[in-house]
Order: structure tokens, then sequence, then C-alpha cells
């Protein structure tokens, strides 16, 4: 995983968690004593996360081997192992609840992806993100996201133009803010813009919008909309989308689908941590 802010990260939930010492450990476990730990799996999923795990050991202590029995992307299942982590037992015991948070957290994100491609894969439309990400983590949110086989919408603010309901209230309307636009982003930026009914995606069509979404428009009028765009520009659907729903949206014919279920909705995966062996 390529993340240059993986370290500060890690940094701030260990010492979130730590504070300045881990009182249990550090008076009921010698610093000599070795041990060996177990990642398993307690329930059905798509493992992600496993490399930031590993980095919250490596981070605690350099000398601690984590040996990979999955990798990010692999199905698993109840009692199969994750990984093994071998080192000094205040290591592990120190570490176990940080590096399970982000493993539970991100294999869950990857799991909920997962099932939602899965339901639209007849169709062309393919399953994007959301900046609805915790704080802090959206990076590597945005990673499950990917590891479970969606596709990343834009990261931030400052790597894609989505020209919203309260940007065309204030430029003075959607062609207005796209003709504004377009003098002063790079011509290999595509301009997107957010409607919501069929007026103000004829507007967008006549502003040369490269992506239009619908946002949160009911079916029957997305089939219009498709007809309506007729290729000339993509459209993404959005608002409110989930299991329950996206597979009906899909139909449609619409080419994305963005859904902030993904990670503000998804529930952590279920995996465990358990010393295994102790030795002096």
């Amino acid at each position: 995983m390529d993340y240059p802010g993986l370290n500060d990260l890690i940094k701030r939930a260990l010492l979130e968690d730590i504070g300045h010492q881990d009182i249990t450990t550090a008076h009921l476990i010698s610093p000599e004593l070795q041990a060996t730990g177990i990642f398993y799996a307690k329930s059905d999923g798509i493992l992600a996360g496993i490399e930031v795990s590993q980095a919250v050991f490596k981070f605690l202590d350099p000398a601690i081997v984590f040996e990979k029995v999955k990798i990010d992307g692999e199905r698993i299942a109840p009692g199969d192992e994750i990984a093994i982590v071998k080192g000094a037992a205040a290591t592990l015991l120190t570490g176990e609840r940080t590096a399970l948070n982000f493993l539970q957290r991100l294999s869950g994100i990857a799991t909920k992806t997962r099932g939602m491609v899965q339901l639209i894969e007849p169709y062309k439309a393919q399953l994007v993100d959301t900046r609805k990400t915790t704080p802090g983590l959206r990076f590597l949110e945005k990673y499950a996201v990917k590891t479970g086989g969606g596709r990343n919408h834009r990261i931030g603010l400052f790597d894609g133009v989505i020209i919203k309901d309260n940007h065309i209230r204030a430029a003075g309307g959607i062609i207005p803010a796209v003709k504004k636009l377009r003098c002063h982003i790079p011509i290999t930026v595509k301009i997107e813009v957010e409607v919501e009914n069929l007026e103000e995606l004829k507007q967008a069509l006549q502003a040369g919008a490269d992506i239009i979404m619908l946002d949160n428009m009911d079916t029957d009028t997305m089939q219009q909309a498709v007809l309506m765009a007729d290729g000339k520009a993509l459209l993404e659907a959005s608002g409110g989308i989930n299991e329950k729903t996206i597979t009906t949206v899909a139909q449609t014919g619409v080419d994305y689908i963005s859904s902030g279920a993904l990670t503000h909705s998804a529930v952590s995966l279920d995996i465990s941590f358990d010393i295994t062996e102790v030795s002096e």
C-alpha cells in the first residue's frame, strides 16, 4: 500500500489508545516474554487492511515478525487464519486493538462493496464511493472500496470538479457555472454537474458537462434522463442507494452509481486476535 501518511495515522491511533502507557501490560508482562498471536476470521467477508495491521506492529517494534496468510481482496470464512505475528508479548498485547480496529473496519467496507458490486454485474453501471468517509481515514476507506471491487470517485475537493446545488445557486445557474469553470481549470479535468430534475439535466447538457449526477431521482426519471442524454454525457445516479435499490437503479442504464453507504454504513467484519504460544 503506497500511502505516505500511514505512519502518522498509526502514530495518532496508537497515542489515542496507549496514551502515556499500557498500564495493564507494563505491570503484568515481562519485556523478555515472547509470544505468537494469530488473526483469524469469525465471519465471511473480504479482507482489507492487512498491511495496515502489519504496520501497526512494526511501528511499535520493527523486530516483530508478521506473516500474512491471507492478502487483501481474498475472501475469508470463519476459522480462517489471516496472519501470524511473532515477537515480544508486550508488543502484541499493546498493538492488537489498534491493528484489529483498522483490519475490521476496512474489511467491513470491502465486504459491503463486494456485495453491492455483485448485484450490478449484469449491467454496465460501475459502483463508486463518495466523500462520506470517517475524518482522517478517507484514503484507507477508499482503498477498501477498491479492494472490494468498487471504484473511487474524487478523493477530495482538490482532484475533481462537481458543481452541486449550492454552487449553482451561488454562481447564478448551471450554464454560467460551467462556463466560468471551463476558463480556469485544465482541459484534462472533467466537469460534473449535480441535477435534481430533467430541466436541470437539459441545462447541464447544453452547458457541455462531462458527467451529470442524477441526485435523488426515481428510477422512471432516471430512465428518461438516459434517453435525453443519449451518450452526450456520462450519468451518475446518487442518493440513498443501498443493497435494496442498486439493481433497479443499474437497470436504468446509468454509467455510474455512487453510494455513501459503502463507507458510512459498513459494519466492521468480525475478526479476532489470539495469543497461542508464550515462551521465555
